[in-house]
């Protein structure tokens, strides 16, 4: 029996990929995700073999949190799930360490086999991901504007979910990371995965901006 995680806001697309999953291979004991809080919690309360991750889920993944997450998870295969089938995002993820990636728009059975493949050991690459590159400047870099007023909107709290916000404050009053998480009741390592995504949403680059991006907000509601 193999435990599979699969993490999605979209209900009708996490519960349908479960249900496909389930007909074709009915060993896999499949656990649902809404959110990041609810991914990181089944990851930390069981052994998953295979978590299959939104790469675009509210309040979760850079880089540096999906590093996170395989370095707290060794065990754990994981596989992005998402609606982006450019060459240059999948080329990123599977960069990082990452065992496979899936595009939403492929078919039940293509998802199917894509399972099969990375529970087996194997890394499972998309055929799409053979299809000539565009044209030049397709795959371009952010200009240096866009990627500005991407930090100034992640700064709001209001993107972080409700465990983050506990992580931020506690962040912010110079908890350690083994501190927050015996004070929330979770593992450390889950710890440090949620106080990753706090600076990523927020657009930090360490504790210290963190702390003073919190003291901002709360200076601007509620004086």
């Amino acid at each position: 029996m193999y435990r599979v995680v699969i993490a999605d806001d979209h209900g009708l697309y996490r519960r349908g990929l479960s249900l496909a999953l389930k007909a074709e291979l009915p060993e896999l004991e499949i656990f649902e995700a809404g959110c990041f809080d609810a991914a990181a919690s089944v990851l930390a309360e069981r052994d998953i073999h295979l978590a299959i991750l939104d790469l675009n889920m509210p309040g979760l993944f850079n880089q540096q949190v999906l590093g996170d997450f395989l370095s707290a998870y060794p065990d754990t295969r994981f596989a992005i799930v998402s609606g982006n089938d450019s060459r240059a995002e999948i080329l990123k993820a599977l960069s990082i360490g990452l065992h496979g990636y899936i595009v939403k728009s492929q078919t039940d059975q293509e998802v199917v086999s894509a399972v099969r493949e990375i529970l087996a050991g194997r890394i499972y690459v998309p055929a799409l991901l053979s299809r000539p590159s565009g044209g030049p400047g397709s795959h371009a870099p952010q200009s240096a504007r866009a990627w500005t007023q991407r930090r100034m909107g992640a700064a709001s709290l209001s993107k972080l979910t409700s465990r983050q916000r506990d992580v931020l404050k506690l962040m912010a009053e110079g908890f350690s990371n083994k501190e927050i998480a015996r004070d929330l009741d979770i593992s450390e390592a889950t710890t440090k995965i949620h106080a990753a995504a706090v600076m990523r949403e927020l657009g930090v680059r360490n504790r210290t901006e963190a702390a003073v991006a919190l003291q901002n907000w709360r200076s601007k509601y509620t004086d």
